[in-house]
């Protein structure tokens, strides 16, 4: 069977597919906490700021409605993800591996924790998609690094607060820190990721725009 992939949906299925990947690897090691000097936060905390670095890159050349699609294929993916991990825990293990303690402990986040994953999650990036949008009208499709930067940094501290009060209110975990150390580094990689921004939109334009179509044979 032989069948083409014009360069525009083989470049859009890329970035989604990176999206949902560091989705993905994002939920399986926010188990581990960091320290970044003196701020507080989930090994995560890179993973998932990249996540909007490419829905931002989707929204500038594909538009909302995809991008959003994309977010929605994220969740998805990362329900079935949960889903696999908790059958993986589940399943007896053979009688020389002696590691299922350890096992369920890194890999085995309570159910709070993944509802206040995702619920975080499609709150702050669907905010993100419109936020994105908004100042692209407002500002007449200029200004790349405005959009970028003010739509992010909304999102994040969305995704941050509803995170982490979901996750951890009532548990004696001090909230407030944690918040400002999450949000303050997350705060960090925003500012710094939208140099990767413009290069990610001009290479893909470049890309999208080279003459001649891109053929996949199976």
């Amino acid at each position: 069977m032989k069948y083409s992939i014009n360069r525009s949906e083989k470049m859009f299925l890329l970035l989604a597919s990176i999206f949902i990947a560091l989705l993905v690897v994002s939920n399986i090691i926010a188990s581990k906490i960091i320290m970044v000097g003196n701020l507080i936060g989930p090994a995560a905390v890179l993973c998932y700021a990249l996540t909007f670095a490419i829905s931002d890159t989707i929204a500038e050349i594909w538009g909302k409605e995809r991008t959003k699609y994309v977010v929605t294929l994220g969740f998805l993916a990362s329900v079935i993800s949960a889903i696999m991990i908790k059958i993986a825990i589940l399943m007896p293990p053979a009688p020389f591996w002696q590691n299922q303690q350890e096992y369920k402990l890194i890999l085995g986040s309570n159910i709070r924790i993944v509802i206040a994953s995702m619920l975080a999650y499609l709150t702050s990036q669907y905010h993100d998609v419109w936020a994105f949008h908004f100042w692209k009208k407002l500002t007449n499709e200029k200004h790349l690094w405005i959009r970028n930067n003010l739509s992010t940094l909304v999102s994040q501290m969305i995704d941050t607060i509803i995170f982490i009060v979901v996750a951890f209110y009532g548990t004696g975990t001090p909230l407030m820190s944690i918040i400002i150390g999450q949000y303050t580094i997350k705060l960090i990689i925003a500012i710094c990721d939208t140099p990767l921004v413009y290069i990610l939109v001009n290479f893909v334009k470049r890309y999208i725009n080279f003459e001649g179509k891109y053929k996949v044979t199976s």
